[in-house]
């Protein structure tokens, strides 16, 4: 064995006390989208960066995992929405293999959610709704960019983002590769951060169309 020191002195040293919060069965909702609602909610009000990104999980045809952050743009009963290119890497695995996971990690709230589940494109109708919402310029991007594609340099979205605005004006439609998704959810767990490493997980899972919630060990 090498006796090089380590890369990294000091990282396995790091260490947190979490102590801000717990999370038993009592205090839980037994339904898992209201008890994300009011996670959701109060971490909207303790005004964290950006509360709504989110990590979403997706694998490929080759069975190769891979992540990247999206933003949340809704959710209700049928599930949670974000928006995207469906050319992406993120679409094209979709594609193949329709399930997913997603990940909150709040921190300074000590939280982290993990759902998973199926997922299905939004209608045509609620995707042109939230892109008309969108500033002009992210509009026209959705036009410019290739996502995920190789490209030669920088200057080809800023000229591809001229072209489409000389082109749509003020009004650009909704691209037909760009669109939403909602993942409808089959598992969700909320997990937070206690002190000793003994954090509190509660999963909940679906069976025979009710939700079962459950502790899970640290």
């Amino acid at each position: 064995m090498s006796d090089s020191p380590p890369l990294n002195p000091g990282i396995a040293d790091l260490r947190k006390s979490y102590e801000r919060g717990e999370l038993d069965e009592t205090a839980s909702a037994a339904d898992p989208l209201q008890q994300f609602r009011t996670w959701f909610d109060q971490a909207l009000n303790s005004e964290l960066p950006e509360p709504n990104a989110m990590t979403l999980a997706t694998v490929g045809a080759d069975g190769r995992p891979s992540t990247r952050v999206v933003l949340i743009k809704g959710f209700d009963a049928r599930g949670l929405v974000w928006y995207t290119n469906y050319h992406s890497r993120k679409g094209r695995e979709l594609a193949v293999q329709p399930w997913a996971a997603l990940q909150f990690h709040w921190v300074e709230l000590e939280r982290v959610v993990r759902i998973e589940g199926r997922v299905e494109k939004v209608a045509d109708a609620e995707s042109d709704a939230y892109y008309a919402s969108r500033p002009l310029d992210s509009r026209l991007g959705a036009w410019a960019s290739p996502q995920s594609e190789v490209i030669p340099s920088r200057t080809v979205l800023v000229t591809a983002a001229a072209q489409a605005a000389a082109r749509h004006l003020l009004h650009p439609p909704r691209p037909p590769h760009w669109g939403g998704y909602c993942l409808q959810p089959d598992r969700w767990e909320f997990w937070q951060g206690r002190k000793s490493r003994l954090h509190d997980r509660l999963r909940y899972r679906q069976e025979g169309g009710h939700w079962v919630r459950e502790r899970l060990a640290p």
